[in-house]
């Protein structure tokens, strides 16, 4: 008896500062880890919502920027960092569902190496063609891919990518041969599109919607069933007759796995209460931006589904990512 007690008192002992230290955060600046360079969408997104949870938290939120590996490096940071929510991230698709069937070695499993707190924003992905190609739809598109197999060439911020499974989509479901040439980021990509390197691009619609309305790329629809705001006119592929390609890139808040569920909630209920706020929305939804928030099992359902639909994508395109 003597023993069940003293091992009942050796638990409540651990797991009082557990609990005290979650009632009381945050009581020092959080790290809010971006996993790309500054100024994308994935930067913006992390900035905006970082500074108002900052003010309802009453701690500073401080960006780091850690790019590479399409947002998998800046990731694993996070899930290799303490757990007890001073080091979190807004990370993409790409390093949260994506690079999973892509790496033969996983840095980590985002389903077991983080905890999931909230989706925080899905952003349309966008095709677009250099203004040479004689197309101005994807119908047109699609019948000169078929005149000229393999002359069309489609860029993309990186192999594995989101606009890469999103080329690869549009490929596949059309019947059509174009070829995938990768880039290493999305201002490479997009400066080669302008300059008439190659003829089309799937991408955010933050990093397009500039040339587009420059009249320096052309938008030949939305790649994905969410209509943007700034481009009413604009079709999606669902409406084109493609319900099978839906390519919304979307990012996420995560910290490390075993971060104590309290102080998860908090976070949680900081972040969605961020991604309500007027002027969140405001400059949100000017970067194409469609704001979620919801809870954190509702989030790791998505991620999960996320998964298993871009796993048959990598498998049916062939992709390999060494």
């Amino acid at each position: 008896m003597w023993a069940h007690l003293r091992a009942a008192g050796l638990v409540f002992m651990c797991a009082w500062p557990m609990a005290a230290r979650a009632q009381d955060y945050p009581t020092k600046p959080i790290r809010l880890v971006v996993p790309f360079p500054p100024g994308g969408p994935n930067d913006v997104i992390g900035r905006v919502v970082g500074q108002k949870m900052q003010d309802l938290l009453g701690q500073l939120v401080i960006i780091d920027n850690r790019a590479g590996a399409g947002g998998a490096l800046g990731t694993d940071f996070v899930a290799k960092s303490d757990p007890d929510g001073y080091t979190i991230a807004i990370a993409s698709a790409g390093a949260l569902a994506i690079s999973y069937s892509l790496q033969d070695k996983i840095l980590y499993d985002p389903l077991k190496d983080l905890s999931l707190i909230t989706l925080v924003a899905k952003v349309p992905e966008l095709l677009v063609a250099s203004t040479d190609v004689p197309v101005s739809n994807v119908k047109e598109l699609v019948a000169l891919a078929k005149a000229k197999p393999g002359q069309i060439n489609f860029g993309s911020t990186g192999a594995g990518s989101m606009p890469h499974l999103a080329g690869e989509l549009l490929r596949i479901n059309a019947g059509i041969d174009i070829v995938h040439v990768p880039y290493r980021g999305a201002a490479p990509a997009v400066n080669d599109l302008v300059g008439h390197q190659f003829q089309i691009m799937f991408a955010d619609v933050p990093v397009l919607l500039p040339q587009i309305q420059a009249g320096k790329i052309k938008a030949l629809a939305v790649g994905g069933h969410m209509k943007v705001p700034a481009l009413p006119d604009l079709l999606t592929m669902p409406e084109l007759g493609y319900p099978q390609i839906e390519a919304d890139n979307w990012y996420g808040m995560v910290a490390a796995a075993r971060t104590p569920p309290a102080i998860v909630a908090k976070l949680n209920a900081a972040a969605v209460a961020a991604l309500n706020a007027p002027e969140v929305k405001e400059k949100l939804s000017a970067q194409g931006a469609v704001l979620v928030g919801d809870t954190p099992e509702q989030f790791k359902a998505f991620v999960r589904d996320e998964i298993a639909k871009w796993a048959k994508v990598i498998q049916a395109a062939g992709i390999k990512v060494n």
